[in-house]
């Protein structure tokens, strides 16, 4: 296969090179000054980054807050059984005392053959009696025993079962925490660029996380369901303004599912501690039927929810640095509705 050179331009051609490359670059450059405001695209992908780092922040919460809650359960049956291996413990200690008595007895009266102190017996049917007696007592005890060892076997295969899971399960919970590390560490970083932005930018930023979405259908009444939804909808009114605290159930800082939780919890309803377990902690109904304390959920994995307060609105624990506050029902993609 050939080759060719080119050959070099004269001076005058390279000239006219230059010349046509510079008015094409100025040409480019004046049509997208004309076309797209200065700043506006770096802008436009600092606000994505910082919703995209948000989102990550509260997936990272969710699956704390799930590894922690499966933590905390499994710390419970670990200690249900240490409490019965505890009491069986007791049990079989007892059973030895028992036994050891009963063998001291049969010891202290049993000098003698079987067949001798029958012989020699005042009344050889009272014995007969007795000696079946102990027989049976003392086939009794010994199946006793060997049905408790046994249950302490397996109670002790249980709690090193347990044991293990819930290591397991703190790997898991530190592995978590490790993770919301890093995306505070983006989080900072997204925030500083948003920070850097003009107070116009900025502002604009804000309405747009707390704007509606069109298309949205009515709502349903504007009174709660039940008497326990008003009392979670007056505790979610009350935390107004307190600030989102990573992890947090109140009551003094909270994340989403957390001020879920602690606002039910002022209304003695017990909700899971994740987003994903509070939206099927209850009955689903359609937007269109929502109604003050209903919990909705947001976005396809549920990772996100806010209590509905009638009126188109929600109070929720938007992300780090936002205080718990009002905000329209269709801020993001909802997907799911629950009645507790």
């Amino acid at each position: 296969m050939g080759s060719h050179r080119r050959l070099a331009p004269s001076g005058f051609d390279r000239g006219a090179c230059v010349a046509r490359l510079a008015v094409g670059v100025l040409s480019a450059a004046a049509a997208a000054v004309g076309a797209v405001p200065a700043q506006a695209v770096p802008h436009d992908d600092t606000r994505a980054e910082v919703d995209r780092l948000y989102a990550e922040a509260e997936k990272a919460t969710e699956a704390y807050n799930k590894a922690d809650e499966r933590a905390d359960a499994l710390r419970g049956q670990v200690h249900r059984a240490q409490d019965r291996t505890a009491r069986q413990q007791e049990r079989i200690n007892s059973m030895r005392d028992a036994l050891g008595s009963l063998a001291g007895a049969q010891y202290r009266s049993g000098g003698l053959d079987p067949s001798l102190a029958l012989l020699f017996s005042d009344d050889p049917d009272d014995y007969l009696d007795k000696a079946a007696a102990l027989d049976r007592i003392s086939l009794h005890h010994a199946g006793q025993l060997r049905d408790l060892q046994e249950a302490m076997r397996e109670l002790a295969q249980e709690r090193a079962e347990a044991a293990g899971k819930l290591g397991e399960l703190e790997k898991s919970r530190k592995a978590v925490a490790s993770h919301k590390r890093t995306v505070e560490q983006k989080l900072a970083k997204a925030r500083a660029l948003l920070n850097a932005l003009p107070d116009g930018e900025r502002a604009a930023y804000d309405r747009a996380s707390r704007s509606g979405r069109s298309g949205m259908p009515g709502l349903g009444e504007d009174t709660p369901a039940s008497g326990r939804a008003a009392a979670a909808v007056a505790a979610a009114r009350a935390a107004l303004g307190r600030p989102y605290v990573w992890g947090a159930a109140g009551p003094t800082g909270f994340d989403c599912s957390g001020l879920m939780q602690w606002s039910y919890a002022q209304a003695g309803i017990a909700l899971p501690r994740t987003s994903q377990g509070q939206r099927a902690a209850g009955r689903q109904v359609s937007l269109s039927e929502a109604r003050p304390g209903d919990l909705i959920t947001y976005r396809s994995d549920a990772s996100h929810v806010a209590m509905y307060m009638g009126d188109g609105q929600v109070v929720h624990a938007p992300y780090p640095g936002a205080p718990v506050r009002y905000d329209p029902v269709g801020m993001m993609p909802v997907s799911g509705v629950t009645r507790v």
